[in-house]
């Protein structure tokens, strides 16, 4: 093999794998669905419904600076945490299976602990109630 013929071959090669890996670390960031909400009278409210057969709702109201992870208990309650880093106050995001603060690389558990610092304080739980097929979360 020429030497010409080994760089471009050993080029392409490259540029497939990096591809693949590229199109991995992508779909990792791919956004968590959000369900857009209103706040009224410090409240939230959302339909149960929403969360369907998923374990957690993102919310986003449209004006708070955090998003809401909204999840229902395997007891039937709910847990609404703001999902706001509790090192610097940074916005977090929902990878599917924990949350990350892509400041400084604090990351939370489904619960709100932290599972990696610098954070050292887990995220605020909010107050939820249900009123017939809606829940309200509490926003203080």
């Amino acid at each position: 093999m020429e030497r010409r013929e080994f760089i471009k071959a050993a080029c392409s090669l490259c540029v497939l794998l990096s591809s693949g890996l590229m199109a991995d670390a992508l779909s990792s960031c791919a956004p968590y669905p959000v369900y857009e909400a209103v706040v009224a009278n410090s409240r939230i409210v959302v339909p149960i419904s929403i969360l369907g057969k998923d374990d957690i709702k993102i919310i986003r109201a449209n004006n708070l600076d955090y998003d809401i992870a909204l999840q229902r208990e395997s007891n039937g309650s709910y847990t609404a945490l703001l999902l706001r880093c509790t090192h610097a106050s940074n916005p977090l995001k929902y990878t599917g299976s924990e949350f990350v603060c892509s400041l400084h690389g604090s990351t939370f558990n489904k619960e709100g602990n932290v599972t990696e610092g610098p954070a050292v304080h887990e995220l605020k739980k909010l107050d939820t109630t249900v009123s017939d097929s809606n829940l309200s979360i509490i926003i203080n």
